[in-house]
């Protein structure tokens, strides 16, 4: 029975690699608390849907999730893929939250970049108050499991390559305290020992830790990028995650035979 559920499974994460969604995407604005002016992408399946918001790594922009986005618009959620005021350019797509901040001489240290995640659930909080699942890749998924835990509107945590960024301003294993929801994180097989470490706070049935096994692995979220061999191997632990998690309430999937 666990092999051939594995084959169902494998065969809709292929499904959902290779199915690219119809559904469009379009910039959007929206300001933070601090006034700053955060630039996103939106691709928006169906106002209803609960919200992935998805924020990129270190000299990053919004650009880390151009391929990564439409395909999990497939498991039944909206997407909004974030400029942080931390970042840069990657995919040909500048970071226009950095560029905003940098010419207004507004704060946007990695740290600063918080703000923005949260000013990103109260804009998605005007199409429906589904709770959300956020999305981050090195610093800003430190980032989003701090900001998760204990913020009612967040129901679970994508973070792929968390680590302890922010020191001596804030200890992320200490920030984690008392975490009770659920969680999925990807790592190399490197960061394994250091973040399994970090996350030791947060009990073991909420969370999922994930390392492959064919590869050493590859920081951040362009572990998910087809120009990356190893990505079906990440892609197969995200998906099961959903599954289970869509089982569990709003959001159902289509990966729920």
């Amino acid at each position: 029975m666990a092999c051939f559920m594995r084959r169902i499974i494998l065969y809709l994460v292929f499904s959902l690699l290779f199915q690219l969604s119809v559904e469009g995407q379009r910039k959007v604005s929206f300001l933070s608390s601090d006034g700053l002016k955060v630039t996103a992408d939106l691709y928006l399946k169906d106002p209803a849907l609960p919200f992935i918001l998805l924020f990129h790594q270190g000299n990053y922009s919004r650009g880390e999730y151009n391929e990564i986005a439409p395909k999990l618009l497939n498991l039944n959620y909206n997407c909004l893929s974030v400029d942080l005021r931390s970042g840069g350019k990657v995919n040909f797509v500048e970071n226009e939250t950095c560029l905003e901040a940098n010419g207004k001489k507004m704060p946007h240290s990695m740290l600063d970049a918080r703000t923005d995640i949260q000013a990103a659930i109260r804009y998605v909080g005007e199409f429906n108050t589904s709770p959300v699942v956020l999305f981050g890749s090195s610093y800003s998924a430190s980032l989003s499991l701090v900001e998760a835990n204990r913020n009612p509107r967040v129901r679970a945590v994508v973070a792929f390559s968390p680590g302890e960024f922010f020191r001596p301003g804030l200890s992320v294993k200490d920030a984690l305290k008392g975490f009770d929801k659920k969680v999925f994180v990807a790592v190399t097989n490197t960061e394994y020992e250091y973040v399994e470490k970090m996350l030791d706070d947060i009990p073991e049935p909420e969370k999922t830790l994930f390392k492959p096994g064919n590869t050493e692995g590859l920081p951040g979220a362009k572990a998910l990028w087809s120009s990356y061999a190893g990505n079906p191997e990440y892609w197969l632990a995200l998906l099961m995650f959903f599954k289970e998690l869509n089982g569990t309430g709003p959001g159902q999937s289509a990966l729920v035979p």
